[in-house]
């Protein structure tokens, strides 16, 4: 089984554990548009639940965008969650807004003592990029160089090394002159999930855009995944990769989540011309590490937009990640 949804397409998604079963969050929008290129801005967020990651019960819209005017009243997008240490469950959220086309993308904060209810933290923005950081960011619009205003896909986890909160976040850093070089991996602090503070990006360069991070440690090794388009790979990066740019999944290895990040070598971890799974998570079950992501390019080359069941991923003797040789679901 997949989790599909008759009427709706599935994209983006995230995960969490409740002690008792699993928790999916994910993009979804109506097939009655016809045309999946618009759902970016028909967008709400879903949720489902699980035992195994593969029967799912699908319970319905979670969030969606404010009533305008609103700094999220055009889109609600990719994000993560978090519990505190009182139980308060925490959602962080990419929006824009229609009064600047959705060209500007800002972080989000809402919580819920169930899951599915969200509210918003005041108006719910919690972060910009702004203050004495933002120098190291492609902090406006800069239009015929890349298509947005990069700040999106906020992941959220525990500081390893403190009492506080990391935030890790797609951006685009200043100075690259070329366009595809300029993708970074931002980061943002926080001592209480409600107080964020702006740091330098902790990587950047290799692709125009490194979409839908996740930062975890595993088997004293710490990985940050990400998903990126062929079409955004740098020159560089282009010429480096065995068997030249792909669509999908691939990862950086560092020694903390603050860094050094440097890219893993080697073929990408889960990429296809064209892109076949995309905006891969990978999750730490009682099997070991498994690999979720959604649907891209079906069989007719027209997007699909499900997510896949759950494929699992080993750790070599050498830190490197590899998914387990199997059919993906779905063919």
């Amino acid at each position: 089984m997949t989790l599909a949804l008759e009427n709706d397409w599935i994209w983006d998604s995230w995960y969490a554990h409740d002690g008792t079963r699993w928790h999916a969050w994910f993009l979804k929008a109506p097939k009655s548009l016809a045309n999946p290129d618009l759902r970016h801005w028909f967008v709400s967020q879903g949720h489902a639940v699980s035992d195994d990651l593969v029967t799912w019960e699908h319970l319905g819209t979670c969030h969606a965008p404010a009533p305008a005017p609103a700094w999220d009243d055009f889109t609600t997008w990719t994000g993560s969650v978090v519990q505190d240490d009182a139980g308060l469950w925490h959602l962080f959220y990419t929006g824009s807004s229609r009064a600047e086309e959705g060209k500007y993308q800002r972080i989000g904060h809402a919580t819920s003592t169930d899951m599915h209810n969200w509210q918003r933290v005041g108006d719910g923005l919690c972060l910009d990029l702004d203050g004495p950081n933002a120098h190291h960011y492609e902090t406006t619009f800069r239009k015929g160089f890349w298509h947005d205003r990069a700040m999106r896909d906020p992941w959220v986890m525990r500081d390893p090394d403190g009492d506080g909160w990391l935030m890790f976040f797609t951006a685009r850093a200043s100075g690259p002159e070329e366009a595809n070089a300029c993708g970074a991996i931002g980061l943002a602090t926080s001592p209480d999930l409600r107080t964020w503070a702006l740091q330098p990006p902790v990587f950047v360069g290799g692709y125009g855009q490194i979409e839908v991070p996740q930062v975890f440690g595993q088997d004293g090794h710490w990985y940050c995944l990400f998903c990126t388009g062929a079409e955004h790979f740098s020159r560089a990066q282009a010429a480096a990769i065995p068997g030249g740019p792909v669509t999908g999944s691939h990862y950086l290895i560092g020694e903390s989540p603050r860094g050094p990040w440097h890219i893993a070598p080697g073929r990408f971890l889960d990429g296809a011309l064209p892109g076949h799974r995309y905006a891969g998570r990978i999750l730490n079950t009682k099997a070991g590490l498994v690999l979720m992501g959604f649907r891209d390019n079906g069989p007719d080359d027209r997007f699909a937009g499900y997510i896949f069941d759950p494929q699992p991923v080993a750790v070599g003797d050498d830190g490197l990640l590899a998914l387990t040789p199997q059919s993906a679901e779905g063919e």
